[in-house]
C-alpha cells in the first residue's frame, strides 16, 4: 500500500454536516483506503536494507519513547514491530465500537507536509436507529432521542441528515428553490414539465409533509420531562461531546478540514461530495436518497471520519486520547439506539 499502513477494526479487528474519501499521493484513490487490497510500492520496501518510511519512524519513534529495552530489530522485524504495537494500540480503543465499521490509515505524508492519521468509514447506508425509528415509546421521546443523535453525531461520523438531504433535492429537483410556488415554476422553465402534471410532482412541502413525528426537533419531549434512564443517556452523551468540543483541531483524530484533506488526497474531488452515511430513514425517503446516491455509488462517497498530521511523535499521544473521546462519544450514541424505554 503505497505511502500508508491500515488498522481495520472488525475481521482481525476492523477500526456540522459534512456533506463534502482515501489516498495518499501518487497512487490510485483505492490503493491508500484501509482495507482494500493492493500491491506494496516502493514507499514500504520489501527488502531488508530499504529505510522505514516517514510514518513508520513516526509510529516507532513513539513506541520507542515508551519501551526502554535494548532489543535491535532489522528493519523488516522493525516494521513489523510498529504495525503490530500501534495496531494493538487502537483496536483497544475502538474495540467497543459496533454502531460503524471504522478504518484507521497512517499516512506516510511528503517533503512538504508530515506523516497523518486518517479515519474512514466502511459503512454505506442508513444508520440503524433501533427503538427510535420502529419502537413504541411515546414519539415525543423518540424526537428527543433523534434530534439529539442528529445534531452531535457529524462531529464525529461522516454523516447527513435532513435538512442536508433537502437542500440536495432542492437543487437536484427544484433549481435550490425551497418553497412551492418557486418549486413549480423552476420545474416548468427548468425541467420542462407541463403545468398539467405538476400535481403529480414531489414539492418542497410534500417532502416536509413525509417525516415522520420523531423526526422533527419541535416535537421532542424537554430533557427534564423524559424518563430517568433516557435522561441519563442523553446527559452522558451531551458530556461527551462536550468533551470533544475541548479538543485542539491539531490533536484531534476526528478533525475533518476538506482543504487539507485534499493536499493528502490529491484526487479527493473525484469522489462524491456526500457522506456515506445517513439517519435519514429509507421508508420514507427512497427516491430522494437513490438520487443524492448515485454518484458516490458509482465515484466514492466523502468518507473519513477524521485526519490529523503528526508532525512528530509526541502528538501520537494526543492523538489516542482524541481517539478514545470519540469511541466514547459513539459508545454512547450506541447504548442511547440500544436503549428501549418502552422496555424498561
Amino acid at each position: 500500500m503505497r505511502g500508508s499502513f491500515p488498522i481495520r477494526k472488525g475481521a482481525a479487528a476492523t477500526v456540522p454536516s459534512r456533506l463534502r474519501r482515501l489516498q495518499d499521493c501518487g497512487s490510485h484513490r483505492s490503493a491508500d483506503l484501509a482495507g482494500r487490497a493492493v500491491a506494496l510500492s516502493a514507499d514500504i520496501p520489501a527488502i531488508f536494507d530499504a529505510p522505514l518510511a516517514a510514518h513508520h519512524r513516526l509510529i516507532g519513534g513513539w513506541i520507542a519513547s515508551q519501551d526502554r529495552s535494548a532489543k535491535r530489530y532489522t528493519r523488516v522485524a522493525a516494521r513489523r514491530h510498529i504495525e503490530r504495537t500501534f495496531d494493538l494500540a487502537v483496536r483497544a480503543i475502538l474495540a467497543p465500537v459496533d454502531l460503524v465499521d471504522l478504518t484507521v490509515t497512517v499516512l506516510s505524508g511528503a517533503k512538504e507536509r508530515p506523516p497523518a492519521i486518517a479515519i474512514g468509514c466502511r459503512d454505506v447506508g442508513q444508520l440503524d436507529l433501533g427503538w427510535i425509528e420502529t419502537g413504541d415509546a411515546p414519539m415525543p421521546w423518540r424526537a428527543a432521542a433523534y434530534t439529539t443523535i442528529e445534531r452531535m453525531l457529524g462531529r464525529v461520523l461522516p454523516v447527513f441528515g435532513y435538512q442536508d438531504l433537502f437542500d440536495e433535492i432542492a437543487m437536484y429537483y427544484w433549481d435550490g428553490e425551497i418553497d412551492d410556488e418557486a418549486a413549480r415554476r423552476a420545474l416548468i422553465d427548468y425541467h420542462g414539465v407541463d403545468e398539467q402534471e405538476l400535481d403529480g410532482m414531489a414539492l418542497p412541502s410534500t417532502m416536509d409533509a413525509r417525516r415522520p413525528g420523531w423526526m422533527i426537533a419541535a416535537n421532542a419531549e424537554p430533557l427534564a420531562r423524559l424518563p430517568g434512564g433516557l435522561r441519563r443517556l442523553l446527559e452522558r452523551l451531551h458530556l461527551a461531546h462536550v468533551a470533544l468540543g475541548s479538543l485542539l483541531p491539531e490533536r484531534d483524530a476526528w478533525h475533518y478540514d476538506h482543504e487539507q484533506a485534499c493536499d493528502y488526497i490529491p484526487d479527493l474531488e473525484e469522489c462524491s461530495h456526500l457522506p456515506p452515511l445517513t439517519l435519514v430513514p429509507f421508508e420514507q425517503f427512497a427516491r430522494e436518497l437513490d438520487d443524492v446516491a448515485r454518484h458516490g455509488m458509482e465515484t466514492g462517497f466523502m468518507d473519513i471520519a477524521g485526519l490529523c498530521p503528526l508532525p512528530d511523535a509526541a502528538r501520537i499521544d494526543d492523538w489516542l486520547v482524541s481517539l478514545r473521546l470519540g469511541a466514547a462519544f459513539l459508545c454512547a450514541v450506541q447504548d442511547l439506539i440500544r436503549f428501549d424505554p418502552a422496555q424498561s
